[in-house]
């Protein structure tokens, strides 16, 4: 099974797309964010908050994700971040999607960076969409290409300080699984 899970893992290193003009990513991604709807809003008035422009994932009943991303308080970048995700139960596909977790004051950012941070299986994320259809959560994404990023809207809200939006890239998964998203944080 770890053989397995290693191996999903690899394909979806694979999948992440390498760019000479990362940091043009990061602020693509948050212009994303930004221009939709409620996680603009939000973003506005947020203490900071964790974007990252692509994490990718893969799943035969056990599947994994993985992203690299970026901190930001009150606009500065301060360190880097990464996701990883494991989860078990019925799923098949991969895709991949942008994330952003927005931090609604000191203390929310304080509790991402102190180390190794953990969304349980039971956190939700909102599914930031454009006619096609998507479902996000730390239990498991399912989604289909977002289409129109400039007219992607969103309708969501902090819960314990923190906000979890993403929007599909690209991709097809079916899943009904359990798992929950770890972050590791590393100060610039």
């Amino acid at each position: 099974m770890l053989k397995r899970l290693l191996s999903i893992l690899a394909l979806v290193s694979l999948v992440l797309p390498l760019s000479s003009a990362w940091a043009d990513e990061y602020s693509d991604t948050v212009k994303l964010f930004k221009n939709a709807g409620e996680s603009g809003k939000l973003l506005d008035t947020a203490y900071g908050y964790a974007v990252f422009p692509t994490i990718g994932k893969a799943g035969v009943a056990v599947g994994g994700a993985y992203g690299k991303g970026r901190v930001y308080q009150k606009g500065k970048y301060i360190g880097d971040t990464a996701m990883t995700q494991v989860t078990v139960g019925l799923q098949l596909g991969a895709e991949a999607y942008s994330e952003m977790i927005l931090f609604e004051d000191e203390r929310a950012l304080k509790e991402f960076t102190k180390g190794n941070f953990e969304f349980g299986a039971n956190a939700q994320a909102i599914a930031i969409t454009a006619s096609a259809g998507a479902q996000a959560g730390t239990t498991g994404t399912s989604a289909g290409a977002s289409a129109g990023k400039k007219d992607a809207k969103t309708v969501g809200g902090y819960t314990k300080g923190m906000a979890i939006f993403t929007v599909a890239k690209g991709g097809l998964m079916y899943e009904a699984s359990v798992g929950g998203q770890k972050f590791t944080y590393t100060p610039r």
